[in-house]
């Protein structure tokens, strides 16, 4: 009995261990099975463009002198703040200054010359009536009047305009602002109009950038922008395209000028900013980045079948936006892809599903 006893004791624990490692192997294999993140493609794609510009007054003029000369004194530099009527540089006036001299000389000789064709005038007035002079000498002596009349308006003009030159030497601001170029020096001899300085008039500001041809269409103005600083990149301002050039430059890009709706206190000229554009496309699938993979030139993404298991499926993609791309082909909007880790899985494993917000997800036959 003792033998049969023992027989039996040894069974049972054979048996009992065999369970227990048959329970082991069960609890093992199910802890290998990964909780996955899954989605489905979405249907509308929010593509985020950005471009780097700097920050200007929306209103600028160019500042010259009426006269050109050489110049003498210059007071104020890139960066000055200016007033309305401020003294900027001053040319050289001698030159003026003879020739307000010559016309004043040429203005009182044309005043002494009507007044002597007025005193001859008024003599033959008198002489006309009891005809001590004849009808043609009156006229001739009248002509002279008339003639002198019109040479003192002449030199008139001409003393004015000389006057006005001497005035002309000295530039001055015609509005607030502040001087953001300068392009003479003392002793630099100018022609009339060429600028001497470019004035930024107080106001408001925007950021103008540079938009590649092939992108400009997708810019239009009254059109919605976020612009950041590059020395304050956490903080944004409301902005909207104010204005799109017609033509490229030589770069082959169009100047956009987008105006900031706030913000206007914080920003400085010059600053470096950059502007962002959001495009929503409607009616085409879009997956998230780390959805995407790639065996050799080909793109491909991890569908979820009924079984939870996962398998390659090739797909077609269009340009990268910021955190998704659009997929030309291969997908279907009721399918469900893996969120990422998509290089740690392998075809046909096994996985359990579940969303962003970690619940199970129930895969469809046919999803």
């Amino acid at each position: 009995m003792s033998t049969i006893k023992t027989a039996v004791v040894s069974m049972i624990i054979v048996c009992a261990i065999t369970l227990a490692g048959c329970s082991k192997d069960a609890s093992s294999t199910e802890q290998e099975v990964p909780f996955v993140m899954v989605t489905q493609p979405s249907g509308a794609h929010a593509d985020q463009k950005s471009y780097a510009g700097d920050v200007q007054a929306r209103q600028q003029t160019a500042l010259a002198f009426r006269v050109g000369g050489q110049v003498v004194e210059r007071y104020v530099d890139v960066g000055d703040q200016v007033r309305v009527g401020q003294v900027l540089a001053r040319l050289d006036v001698k030159d003026a200054e003879l020739q307000k001299a010559s016309n004043r000389a040429q203005l009182e000789s044309a005043q002494s010359a009507l007044k002597t064709a007025e005193d001859e005038l008024k003599r033959f007035q008198q002489l006309l009536p009891i005809n001590a002079v004849s009808r043609s000498q009156y006229d001739a002596v009248e002509n002279q009047y008339k003639n002198a009349q019109a040479a003192l308006k002449q030199a008139q003009s001409a003393y004015d305009v000389s006057s006005n030159q001497t005035q002309y030497n000295q530039l001055t601001a015609n509005k607030n602002g502040v001087i953001t170029e300068r392009n003479i020096e003392v002793g630099q001899v100018i022609a009339a109009g060429q600028p001497a300085y470019q004035l930024a008039i107080n106001g408001e500001r925007e950021v103008v950038i540079g938009v590649p041809e092939q992108a400009i269409t997708e810019i239009k103005a009254g059109q919605s922008a976020k612009v950041t600083l590059w020395s304050k990149p956490d903080q944004q301002f409301d902005a909207y395209v104010r204005e799109i050039s017609p033509a490229a430059d030589q770069s082959r890009t169009y100047s956009v000028k987008v105006a900031l709706r706030e913000g206007q206190a914080l920003i400085q000229l010059g600053q470096s900013a950059r502007v962002f554009f959001s495009h929503i496309q409607q009616g085409q699938l879009n997956v998230p980045l780390a959805s995407v993979s790639a065996q050799g030139q080909q793109a491909y993404v991890l569908t979820v079948t009924s079984d939870n298991t996962v398998h390659k499926t090739p797909v077609t993609l269009g340009a990268y936006g910021r955190d998704s791309v659009p997929v030309l082909g291969g997908l279907k909007a009721n399918d469900y892809v893996v969120i990422g880790g998509v290089h740690l899985l392998r075809e046909k494993q096994k996985i359990r599903p579940i969303d962003r917000e970690n619940r199970p997800v129930t895969i469809q036959a046919g999803g």
